[in-house]
């Protein structure tokens, strides 16, 4: 199945508000993601194509893909939590029989959420810095601070995410990766 597949379809395996919230954020994530990079896409070309045929870059071009950029990277990071696309160091891990695999996996992910949550304080703190300063873009004119907004609104999804993955973990059978992938390998090698 393929991401946009998955994505499509995606319906959260947790129970009741728990799974409403699961599966918003997935929709908001998506949307995110797709607007965004048809957006640096669409922006880059138009600015490729000025340049060559016209002699002139976009002015606010450059500002343009640096917000996009911002965006894309602090939705993604959401995005690779639900999907269960981390990275992942997992030799001892793997050594583990599933009872301490899903205890792990419960610590991993309740000590990830309180990370997400601490730098999500922190990047609050840092944007109020920036609003406090008043600088702003060259081009665009916008207040730098907003172009970092979407920094704690990804730690927020990312935090929720992996605070749903220990949820999930508690509440079922298997070992989750997130709240919708099962621990495991596919053997997606082939011979060449």
């Amino acid at each position: 199945m393929t991401d946009e597949e998955m994505e499509k379809d995606y319906r959260s395996g947790l129970p009741g508000i728990l799974g409403l919230i699961d599966t918003a954020i997935s929709k908001l994530e998506a949307v995110i993601l797709a607007m965004g990079v048809l957006l640096m896409a669409l922006n880059t070309v138009t600015n490729v194509v000025a340049r060559f045929v016209f002699g002139n870059s976009i002015m606010f071009s450059g500002e343009l893909n640096r917000i996009l950029i911002v965006m894309i990277t602090f939705a993604g990071i959401g995005y690779a939590a639900r999907h269960g696309r981390h990275i992942r160091m997992s030799a001892i891990y793997d050594a583990l029989p599933v009872g301490g695999r899903k205890v792990l996996m419960i610590f991993i992910a309740l000590f990830t959420s309180l990370v997400m949550f601490f730098l999500l304080y922190y990047s609050v703190l840092y944007i109020i810095d920036l609003q406090s300063k008043g600088r702003v873009l060259p081009s665009l004119g916008l207040p730098i601070w907003i172009i970092y907004l979407w920094v704690p609104m990804g730690f927020l999804i990312t935090g929720i995410q992996y605070l749903l993955t220990a949820v999930k973990n508690v509440t079922s059978r298997d070992v989750y990766l997130s709240t919708g992938v099962v621990d495991g390998y596919k053997d997606t090698e082939t011979e060449v």
